[in-house]
């Protein structure tokens, strides 16, 4: 792929940029306080008489999944392009995704598997009353996104992307086999979260160097601060204002503005409007390289924009909130590890201890209380994970949860628990006794000293429970293992946030929607930024990023 020397451009195999997410190091105030205060809270004429830096038809704000398709279908149609993005490199959380894309609708690949779909059996699945993820989605969207899939799949071929020919079942509403897996790209030193099958950087990767083949610029580093339009919730969208380093740059959008940054599970403060139990403590999949801060959704309101299917981030299914798989780091979701080869690993600091059978520990609370039986990873899990547990001083939030364990669970699951496997520094500990342990427990979302005695209690009692073979307290099938021998360990094992179910109202040309059901002429979203859609993955995000791309470049200036 080419490199670029352009001001504010960065080659695929550029090294991690040490400001990226200067945020981490603020605390959960940091990212629960962001604002948008950018050129958008200005009055009428001022914003009239903004000076533009750069001009192009289309403006997208986002170089991953949804905004990489939409500069390609924008230049596919004519229009001049100007993409920017907050990273040093593109791809968001699609370049450390898994690559699965679900699309069906009988193309090319379903069809040489046999495999019967048709975008009215999409429109079906995805529009079913019995499922969570489907019931409560806008139908609207749901039948232009089932249309689209054909085309989209034909677009990703054209455009370079390749898959692996094996076909996977849903886990979802679908009731027909319609994702496959894209190629991991063949650059090592590109892929952020090396060797452990990041297919999704093949996806990105490639519509990148498609889009740049094609005339789209990428502006790497440029973090948007604010929507502009003619007035404050009246007239059309004009352009954005972006900050690279200290320099502000207006760019003006002859046509129209896609926002595509990603969802809002990393703003604290925003996500909890749609759940007031997701305090500070929960991470977001996919940090450090892809923070997901509602800055899109936020400067969109600020204009006058409407939310749209709230209902859909509360249901209690799908992948909005995960257990992590991987305990002893900050942000161990589930797939994601970022190696020591990662450009990412001097942030993340560790890869996180694999759990391979949860019967080789027990979870607790802040307080050093067992809350759920721990094999279970349902919805019930999170729930009583985020139970109140009884802090007086934090009512909200579930606060920290550990996972307890001893010398014999590491030697049967085979860990080494010590860096670069774990991070010492607030969330991995090990002592002789587990009254030292609970001492030791010292963490940013630790609100108070873990007792020891209370500790203790609890290992031992669930000792006897194993002793008995009966879990008394939560039912948790046979409980196997004793925790007895030292040195003892504790793991950070929080729930993780991952997908974004709602965003901002569009209509199904991708157009954002106002707080009283008008159309803001010349702004477009798509991605996890769009509300209406549920459903978890990429394919809808490269959907409505090739409507949103399409529809502003055909738009009259």
């Amino acid at each position: 792929m080419a490199k670029h020397a352009q001001d504010g451009m960065i080659g695929n195999g550029a090294p991690a940029d040490p400001n990226r997410r200067s945020f981490l190091t603020k605390g959960a105030a940091g990212v629960g306080a962001i604002a948008m205060t950018g050129i958008a809270a200005q009055d009428a004429n001022a914003q009239a008489n903004i000076r533009w830096d750069q001009t192009a038809d289309v403006v997208i704000i986002g170089a991953g999944v949804a905004g990489l398709p939409a500069a390609i279908a924008a230049r596919d149609s004519g229009a001049s392009v100007i993409v920017v993005d907050e990273n040093y490199d593109i791809g968001g959380r699609g370049i450390v995704s898994g690559g699965r894309v679900q699309l069906g609708s009988g193309h090319a690949l379903q069809q040489k598997f046999n495999i019967k779909d048709s975008a009215d059996q999409i429109f079906a699945d995805w529009v079913r009353h019995d499922h969570g993820e489907s019931r409560f989605s806008d139908r609207d969207l749901v039948r232009v996104f089932a249309d689209e899939n054909v085309t989209t799949w034909d677009f990703l071929i054209a455009n370079g992307v390749e898959f692996i020919e094996k076909p996977i079942t849903p886990p979802d509403a679908s009731r027909v086999d319609r994702i496959f897996v894209t190629k991991e790209w063949h650059i090592p030193s590109e892929v952020i979260a090396p060797r452990r099958n990041r297919n999704g950087s093949g996806l990105v990767r490639r519509l990148a160097e498609s889009a740049r083949k094609k005339g789209a610029q990428i502006l790497l580093k440029h973090k948007m601060t604010g929507i502009v339009r003619e007035g404050r919730n009246s007239g059309k969208v004009l352009g954005i204002v972006t900050r690279n380093s200290d320099n502000t740059i207006n760019i003006r959008a002859s046509k129209g503005v896609i926002i595509a940054t990603g969802g809002h599970s990393g703003n604290v403060n925003f996500r909890r409007m749609f759940d007031p139990r997701l305090t500070e403590e929960y991470q977001q999949a996919c940090e450090p390289y892809a923070h997901q801060g509602a800055d899109g959704e936020l400067a969109a309101m600020d204009i006058g924009a409407s939310l749209w299917a709230t209902a859909n981030q509360t249901i209690d299914t799908g992948a909005a909130i995960t257990k992590t798989r991987h305990i002893g780091c900050r942000w161990g979701y589930a797939t994601l590890v970022y190696e020591p080869d990662s450009p990412m690993f001097a942030q993340a600091k560790a890869t996180g201890l694999t759990v391979k059978d949860w019967q080789n520990l027990i979870m607790v609370n802040q307080f050093g209380r067992r809350f759920w039986n721990e094999v279970d990873g349902s919805h019930k899990f999170f729930a009583a994970a985020m139970d109140y547990h009884g802090d007086k001083n934090k009512l909200n939030g579930g606060g920290p949860i550990w996972a307890i364990f001893d010398s014999d669970a590491a030697v049967r699951e085979k860990w080494n628990p010590k860096p670069p496997h774990v991070d010492p520094d607030g969330y991995f500990f090990s002592a002789d006794t587990l009254v030292e342990l609970a001492g030791k427990i010292k963490n940013p979302y630790q609100k108070q000293v873990m007792s020891g005695a209370a500790l203790a209690e609890q290992v031992d009692r669930y000792n006897s429970f194993v002793a008995e073979g009966v879990d008394k307290d939560f039912k948790k099938p046979t409980p196997m293992h004793k925790i007895a021998t030292p040195p003892f360990y504790a793991a950070w094992s929080t729930p993780i946030l991952h997908d974004s179910n709602t965003g901002l109202r569009t209509n199904t040309s991708a157009e954002v929607i106002d707080i009283r059901g008008a159309v803001i002429p010349g702004l477009y979203s798509a991605g996890e930024s769009q509300g209406g859609f549920a459903q978890h993955g990429l394919a809808r995000c490269i959907v409505f990023g090739r409507i949103a791309g399409r529809h502003a470049a055909q738009r009259t200036a």
